[in-house]
């Protein structure tokens, strides 16, 4: 069962990222915590939380057990850039690209377990309710048939106009006056 998570615009260049997702590409997943935890480079935090994220993921929600998921995929992005200008000589100006990433880690385990998810359940399907009723069409014609004749007579009440009845010409006529 594969288990995703993800981190959006993470404001590190995804050029620098990529040293350090690279190394944990197909690792087992306790083994890449090790290595996130002595690397040097500043992306290894947010990686390592990203990491630890998934595989809470993977634990709480799926019921699956830590040490037997690894890393399947994982693969950095480029984000929304931040365009900046810095002064320069001669009055010039130069663009600065504030890169950022996202990234996105597939988890799956190494041994395939039967568990299955609590989330996943099937929902249950009853019989019919008893409160539909099944109409044939003719029915549904014969009372469509109905209001149309009563309209047209003039038997209904008018809702716009409250208390009014229509007449056959559609002029309104008080009910005491008819």
């Amino acid at each position: 069962m594969e288990v995703k998570a993800k981190l959006s615009r993470l404001r590190i260049a995804p050029r620098k990222v990529r040293l350090v997702v690279d190394v944990l590409r197909g690792m087992d997943v306790e083994k890449a915590e090790h290595q996130l935890q002595f690397m040097q480079k500043g992306a290894a935090l947010p990686v390592l939380k990203l990491l630890k994220s998934a595989v809470a993921n993977a634990v709480n929600n799926f019921k699956l057990e830590k040490n037997n998921l690894f890393i399947k995929e994982i693969t950095v992005n480029d984000g929304p850039v931040l365009k900046r200008w810095k002064p320069r000589a001669f009055g010039r100006a130069t663009e600065i690209l504030k890169r950022s990433s996202h990234i996105l880690i597939v988890l799956e385990e190494i041994k395939k377990s039967k568990h299955v998810a609590k989330n996943s359940k099937k929902k249950e399907t009853k019989g019919p309710k008893e409160d539909l009723k099944i109409v044939d069409a003719k029915e549904i014609r014969k009372e469509t048939q109905d209001t149309k004749d009563r309209d047209e007579r003039g038997d209904g009440r008018d809702k716009k106009h409250g208390g009014q009845f229509k007449g056959k010409r559609g002029m309104l006529i008080h009910s005491g006056d008819k």
